[in-house]
Parts: C-alpha cells; sequence; structure tokens
C-alpha cells in the first residue's frame, strides 16, 4: 500500500553498522528511503551502503559517535547535505554493560550506558528538531528503540533497562513537546530477537528456559520487526505519537 511507502523519504540511523541498525537500514531502503547509515565502525557501514546501493537503493555512510555533540552535528549536517532535509530519525544506537547488578557497576558503565542509550537520543532529537525548525518542514518523525527491559524487571540488567525505561518516559514527552512544530515520536521495544551478540545466550542450554517465558514459544527474528518499523516511519502511523511497539511474542504479559 501507499501508506507505506518511503519513497522519497530521508532516514537517518545510527548505530547502523550491525544489529537492528543493519537490518532497518535494509528495509527502509527497500521501502524507497534514502537511508543515511551512522555509526563507529566505518568499515561495516560502508559495506552496508555498498549492498544497499548494489541493490538499487540510496545510501549513505557517515561516522559517527552518539555520544560526541560535534559528531552528532556533523552527522546531521551531512545526511541532509545527501539527500536533503531529514523526515526521520531512528535512534537506535545502544550499549550494555554486562550481567551486571547496581551494586557492581561503577560509574565508568553507568556513564557509557547512559550516555549512549538516553543522553545521545535527547542530544540528537534536539538536534533533529531544530533542523526541522530552521528547515520550516511540515512534519518530522522521531523513532526510538527501546526494549521490553523497560516493562520487566529481571536480575542484571542495571543500567541498560534503567536507560530503556527512561528512553520510554522520554518518548512520551518529547512526544508532548514535538507536536507543536509536527514531529511525531514513537519507540519500538522489541523482546528477545536472535542477534549474533544475543545468539550466545538464547542458543545455550539456558535457552529452554528463557523460551517457557514466552507465550508464542520461539524467539524472534528480525524480519518479526519489519512491520512495526514500517508503520512508524511511514504515514501509517501518521496520528500517532507518545506510543511504544512492544515486538516481543508475548513476552511481557506472560507470568514468567
Amino acid at each position: 500500500m501507499d501508506l507505506f511507502s518511503l519513497k522519497g523519504k530521508n532516514i537517518a540511523i545510527t548505530g547502523a553498522s550491525s544489529g537492528f541498525g543493519h537490518h532497518f537500514a535494509g528495509v527502509l531502503a527497500a521501502a524507497g528511503a534514502n537511508v543515511i547509515l551512522g555509526a563507529r565502525r566505518t568499515d561495516k557501514i560502508a559495506d552496508r551502503v555498498a549492498d544497499i546501493n548494489a541493490s538499487g537503493g540510496q545510501a549513505l555512510g557517515v561516522p559517527l559517535d552518539v555520544t560526541v555533540p560535534d559528531s552528532c552535528a556533523d552527522f546531521l549536517r551531512q545526511a541532509g547535505e545527501a539527500f536533503g532535509p531529514v523526515d526521520v530519525l531512528v535512534n537506535n544506537a545502544g550499549v550494555e554493560a554486562g550481567a551486571k547488578t547496581y551494586s557492581m557497576i561503577d560509574e565508568e558503565d553507568w556513564d557509557f550506558v547512559l550516555d549512549t542509550n538516553l543522553k545521545s537520543v535527547w542530544r540528537l532529537s534536539k538536534m533533529f528538531t531544530e533542523t526541522v525548525i530552521k528547515n520550516k518542514q511540515p512534519e518530522g518523525n522521531i523513532i526510538n528503540v527501546a526494549s521490553i527491559s523497560a516493562f520487566r524487571t529481571i536480575k542484571g540488567q542495571f543500567p541498560y533497562a534503567v536507560s530503556k525505561a527512561g528512553l520510554v518516559k522520554a518518548t512520551e514527552i518529547m512526544a508532548l513537546e514535538g507536536a507543536r512544530y509536527g514531529i511525531r515520536v514513537n519507540s519500538l521495544a522489541p523482546g528477545y530477537i536472535l542477534t549474533d551478540v544475543s545468539r550466545i545466550l538464547l542458543e545455550s542450554e539456558r535457552s529452554d528456559t528463557f523460551v517457557k517465558g514466552i507465550p508464542m514459544r520461539r524467539y524472534g527474528e528480525f524480519e518479526d520487526l519489519d512491520g512495526p518499523l514500517l508503520l512508524l516511519a511511514s504515514d501509517g502511523s501518521r496520528y500517532m505519537t507518545g506510543s511504544t511497539i512492544v515486538v516481543d511474542g508475548g513476552h511481557i504479559v506472560s507470568e514468567l
């Protein structure tokens, strides 16, 4: 349907060198968007850009460290110069501190996770909003990538869970405050998705225990996020703002 087409849309994606961001770039480009991939690992994004362009898409890779203000500003500037004003910002970059409790982490762990997962979202969203206002764009769209850890209380996910819970609340407040500028803000909260990193844990001997906590009795695949992502990025969600779409096979409604 044309409602979900992204033809002519310019979409900037952070943390695009691997995982969700790497996959999202291909999905959005296939739907017609011009995609700008940002990450620290420039060799990885260069490979992804080459793949997308070879498939008939339009992509650009830009070095990006979301914890550095100048890097963030340069990322959005280059994106605008390449394809025109950015229409959609996907705040995907995120890190973890390992399986640590609040009493195990130190200030470096806390700052590393919160600066990357939460502060950078505020910084980039602020810069994006300023650009939308400056360019007198009629609308803008921000998609934050959260996690079901924002809703479930599990040991050993501090401060990652705290950052994602903060991101969900930030999404709601940004939606309230951004509406006056025509900016919609929503978030996507994946559950247990099989990635190169999570596969080690989710396919270990503990796999049966983990999967029993998911009513649909399976882990998610990247492709399970495609529909919700396209909904949020397109006009299909034109009357949605402040929402968080959970994609977890029913995990957060289970008792386990």
